[in-house]
């Protein structure tokens, strides 16, 4: 199928994902909108993943291909992706999500009827184990415009649901390869300043949380200490942000407490307590496990 000037470059970064990332290309190739390019950055998988996708090269060669030979990180492979792409627009895929069959179709007629300064994105199912979550939660306040202040308190947004202009994501710098986590809330955060988003408010693809995928461990911390810093500004002016990141830090306390990193937990028990001394939750949680 030749397509010469694709309307959407999809952005597919992968690592080591040969057993399942066949479900996910598929699930692009199945849409109802067909114009389009899949670029698929490798990044630098040790499995079979260049044989399978060099498979589906042969049927189909509106998907590319390109290798890193060591792991740079998923910041960096979208970025590789995004500066060799030549969609008018953009959008992203990962190697474990699948899609729903309209998806690409709902968000174009939606962004190609509106004004150039939005952000088009869809709600999305998150199935962990036996645990399916409808994202973004009903109780969030304020989930299309202007939604610069509720992405600060939280992220509720996945980076294959949005949807938007080459031009748009190249205004703000793309991802930030300084991180090696959190890349995708630190990407909404930056171009809520600039666009508002609108949302398609049902689930258009599903995301699967693997054994081996996002953890709360000490590369997740690190990286949520730099939103909090990189932020700053912006988060400590407002009381009802800086009460969300205590409440934050609150609920990771909790996990850890579950998986028995009781130190780590008492540490940031007292940041969520010094973020904001005013929620009595911070204190009648530290009295409750400081001693266990």
């Amino acid at each position: 199928m030749k397509n010469n000037s694709p309307k959407v470059s999809i952005i597919l970064p992968t690592y080591n994902r040969a057993h399942i990332i066949e479900k996910a290309i598929q699930s692009v190739l199945n849409q109802t909108y067909q114009d389009f390019e899949i670029i698929i950055i490798d990044d630098g998988s040790k499995d079979d993943t260049k044989k399978i996708i060099r498979g589906f090269q042969e049927k189909d060669n509106r998907i590319k291909y390109i290798r890193f030979e060591e792991n740079k990180g998923a910041a960096a492979a979208r970025n590789a992706g995004i500066k060799m792409s030549k969609g008018e627009y953009i959008t992203f895929q990962d190697s474990d999500d699948e899609w729903v069959i309209d998806k690409l179709e709902k968000q174009m007629k939606i962004i190609e009827t509106s004004s150039e300064n939005i952000v088009v994105y869809c709600g999305f199912w998150r199935i962990d184990g036996d645990e399916k979550t409808y994202i973004p939660d009903i109780k969030i306040s304020n989930r299309e415009g202007n939604i610069h202040k509720e992405l600060l308190k939280r992220n509720f947004i996945g980076t294959p649901s949005i949807l938007l202009l080459k031009k748009n994501l190249e205004k703000i710098g793309m991802f930030d390869e300084n991180l090696s986590r959190l890349q995708d809330w630190d990407l909404v955060i930056r171009l809520s300043r600039y666009y508002n988003f609108i949302l398609i408010d049902e689930p258009l693809y599903i995301s699967h949380i693997l054994p081996d995928g996002i953890s709360v461990n000490d590369e997740y911390l690190i990286n949520l200490q730099i939103i909090l810093a990189k932020y700053q500004d912006e988060i400590y002016k407002d009381h009802k942000i800086i009460k969300a990141w205590s409440i934050k830090f609150n609920s990771i306390a909790k996990y850890l407490l579950d998986n028995n990193d009781i130190k780590k937990a008492k540490q940031l028990y007292w940041r969520a307590i010094k973020l904001y001394p005013f929620w009595r939750g911070n204190y009648i949680d530290l009295i409750k496990y400081l001693f266990k």
